[in-house]
């Protein structure tokens, strides 16, 4: 049984990931998929991908923090994941909380990832009741800045920084650029739209 939506859009449900074949299927698929993860210097096989989808489930509050399915409403498909996270590697930045998210490659250019990540500022702002959400990205990796920058993320080009989980096999990968969002600063963007 599908667990009940945590977050809902417009146009998507964010729920907590499940056991079935199914989440555990399109999971695979986003942390295999050449084109989807070539920002990352990692594909996980079945088994890897598995344990990970795993990890999330058992992290993920019933609160909603935690990396969600994201799915569409029209078909309760995932059609990738969102959430917010503790940082898991020390920085300068750390702790902090970020928020962050991966779409199939059918799903791009759509604005769900920037539709999820409105909700999740939010969810973060207001029912966790979170300071601060930072998200941070590999230099090159314009489409996720460019979500970064339309949720009202700011920049902090003296916090950019290269990925401790990165080795320096991956040079290109390495260099990674940090935003940030106060909950001040959120919730005065909220009432100048109003």
């Amino acid at each position: 049984m599908t667990p009940p939506a945590l977050i809902e859009t417009e146009r998507l449900i964010l729920r907590p990931w499940t056991s079935s074949e199914a989440d555990r299927s399109y999971f695979h698929y986003l942390n295999s998929d050449d084109t989807v993860m070539r920002f990352f210097p990692f594909r996980r096989d079945r088994r890897q991908s598995d344990e990970t989808l795993q990890k999330i489930i058992t992290a993920t509050t019933v609160d909603g923090f935690g990396w969600l399915a994201t799915c569409l409403k029209a078909t309760g498909k995932p059609v990738g994941f969102a959430g917010l996270s503790k940082v898991s590697f020390s920085a300068r930045f750390t702790p902090a909380t970020e928020i962050g998210w991966r779409l199939g490659q059918p799903h791009w250019r759509k604005g769900y990832a920037t539709e999820a990540a409105k909700a999740l500022l939010s969810h973060g702002f207001v029912k966790l009741e979170l300071g601060e959400i930072v998200s941070f990205a590999v230099h090159d990796n314009h489409p996720s800045t460019a979500v970064m920058k339309r949720i009202g993320m700011i920049a902090d080009p003296a916090l950019d920084f290269d990925h401790p989980d990165i080795g320096d096999a991956y040079p290109r990968l390495k260099r990674h650029v940090f935003y940030r969002l106060s909950r001040e600063r959120w919730l005065q963007r909220q009432r100048a739209v109003r």
